[in-house]
């Protein structure tokens, strides 16, 4: 019972202190565009924004995308036709300065900042191939992100996504957030599958499919959205998925170990693509 205690006390202690970071660095946030201050605006009541390259206008987009491509190129090939469960190809590709620079963009962390409140960190890319499957499991279930009180992820489609290629979709804050029902029926159910994920039946009978919101798009679509607020999942597709996932805290972040991922070896890196090559 004490320990229990204790750590309510801790929680309770670090998300007061939480709240007065936020407070005290509002001030210092960067100045936005209007037309940023509308992606920003929309984060924080949608949970998702959905832009192109084109309409970003980065300066970098370029040469990003050509390295994408060319990493694409030597992606090698997966024999999984055999499996049930296909989980996807993962490649870590942020020591590659066209995806370094890419995402430490001044004026991509502007907007990250002023939607997170708070100093950021840019933890990495992954350039990843998801492909078919046929029932639901690992991101294809829907869930919330965890590494920190808010993240960004920033998908690029690197060619175009249709509904048969399993789209990000998400549900609007306003369905999930508190103090709806429906934010303490979701947790709950995130809670009873061990945080794994919920599928399409049980959402379902939460919020109606009718107020899913599907992200489908031509090459060069962006996807900017908080996946730690927003219920969100891959759909199941028949053919596969190439995008870029590109990923944002603050500063620290609050499960620092969750961030890894995007530098480290969990997954392959450029070094040993081009070993294969």
């Amino acid at each position: 019972m004490l320990n229990t205690l204790q750590g309510k006390m801790a929680t309770l202690n670090s998300e007061l202190a939480y709240r007065i970071k936020l407070w005290q660095y509002a001030p210092k946030l960067p100045v936005l565009e209007e037309s940023d201050r509308q992606i920003v605006n929309t984060l924080k009541r949608e949970g998702a924004y959905v832009t192109s390259l084109t309409d970003l206008g980065l300066t970098s987009t370029p040469e990003m995308l050509k390295a994408a491509y060319q990493q694409l190129s030597r992606m090698a090939d997966v024999n999984n036709t055999h499996l049930s469960e296909k989980l996807p190809q993962i490649y870590t590709v942020t020591d590659l300065p066209e995806f370094f620079n890419w995402g430490q963009d001044n004026r991509l962390l502007k907007i990250v900042e002023n939607y997170i409140g708070l100093p950021v960190t840019f933890h990495g890319v992954h350039l990843r191939k998801d492909f078919p499957n046929e029932h639901q499991f690992g991101t294809l279930l829907w869930h919330k992100d965890s590494e920190d009180r808010k993240i960004v992820k920033v998908i690029i489609y690197l060619h175009d996504v249709a509904e048969k290629h399993g789209p990000f979709e998400y549900i609007p804050l306003h369905l999930t957030s508190f103090p709806h029902l429906n934010s303490y029926r979701i947790d709950y159910q995130l809670w009873q599958s061990g945080y794994l994920g919920i599928n399409d039946e049980e959402v379902q009978k939460i919020i109606p499919k009718s107020a899913w919101k599907s992200c489908p798009g031509a090459a060069g679509t962006v996807v900017i959205a908080d996946p730690r607020t927003a219920l969100h999942h891959g759909t199941i597709r028949t053919e596969a998925r190439l995008a870029l996932f590109f990923v944002y805290t603050a500063n620290p972040p609050k499960r620092p170990e969750l961030c890894t991922q995007y530098w480290d070896d969990t997954f392959s890196k450029p070094e040993m693509l081009q070993e294969i090559s």
